[in-house]
């Protein structure tokens, strides 16, 4: 079952001693999509056409995921970030418009925290800021209820193997199920999705991301760095009925960034905005980028 479109561009980026698939269209300054749990470039499928006609738009595949190299180790969210970084470079540019939505949003928070120089503009979707995540999971018993499967994927192995016993239904439930919009994901989709996340090595490299944000030395390492202010003009689009993310996440934002920002809310919308609300996600983003 293919997922792509006649006049997008597959290749394989090296980047930080590891490759990673990307899927490519159009010419000009560089944006990046990076995409969340447990998804792949497809995520982005109605951005890509959208921004390519006036950016060179870049989708990876995250470290772990789909085609993208599975190594054992890596799943930190420095070394993630460095997957990014090196990303931008190893294309040939300086520096990038950076989109992340959920996982692929968190490394853009701290992507835009560590390597101000490296990016044009940040657009975050539905993907919290990494230290107030770990502050609202450990203070904000709402938010805490919606991320039990956060400590549920510390347990070794475990995760992965009741997924993969229950993986058409759960694809379902996660994408269907949990969408606002209900005719955002058709029958084909959560195929493409399953059939992604059922490569040998996936679920436990997904689970991995979860695994390291919440071991002992995550934790602390988040918790005694002082978060460094995001100096990039920042847009952040939320759909107002994430079912993962409190909205709470979204207060105090303007305290974290010392540039231009700009949060927008989505009614009727859930977690997966980019596909459940497309042309609101498009409009937004080109009116942003193009500035």
């Amino acid at each position: 079952m293919t997922a792509s479109h006649p006049t997008w561009q597959h290749c394989f980026v090296e980047t930080n001693r590891i490759r990673l698939h990307c899927v490519t269209q159009g010419e000009g300054d560089l944006v990046l999509l990076l995409h969340g749990f447990p998804e792949f470039w497809y995520s982005w499928r109605f951005q890509i056409p959208a921004l390519a006609r006036y950016f060179k738009v870049v989708v990876p595949d995250l470290r772990g995921y789909n085609d993208s190299d599975k190594p054992k180790m890596g799943y930190d969210l420095d070394t993630l970030t460095a997957d990014v970084q090196g990303l931008i470079h190893s294309l040939g540019y300086r520096r990038a418009h950076v989109v992340g939505h959920d996982w692929g949003g968190v490394i853009a928070w701290n992507l835009a925290a560590k390597f101000p120089q490296s990016l044009h503009r940040l657009a975050i979707l539905n993907a919290p800021h990494p230290q107030r995540f770990l502050q609202d999971i450990l203070s904000n018993l709402d938010q805490l209820r919606r991320s039990w499967y956060c400590l549920a994927f510390q347990i070794p192995g475990l995760p992965e193997w009741v997924i993969q016993q229950n993986l058409p239904v759960l694809v379902k439930n996660l994408f269907q199920g949990q969408a606002i919009r209900k005719g955002a994901f058709t029958a084909q989709d959560t195929e493409i999705y399953q059939a992604a996340l059922a490569k040998p090595g996936v679920l436990t490299a997904a689970i991995n991301y979860y695994r390291q944000l919440f071991s002992p030395q995550g934790v602390l390492r988040l918790w005694e760095r002082s978060p460094r202010p995001i100096t990039v003009p920042t847009l952040v689009l939320w759909g107002e009925e994430d079912f993962a993310l409190s909205q709470s996440l979204t207060q105090g934002l303007e305290d974290m960034i010392d540039a231009p920002f700009q949060l927008t809310f989505v009614p009727q919308c859930g977690h997966w905005i980019q596909q459940e609300v497309p042309q609101t996600v498009n409009r937004e983003l080109l009116n942003f980028l193009r500035e």
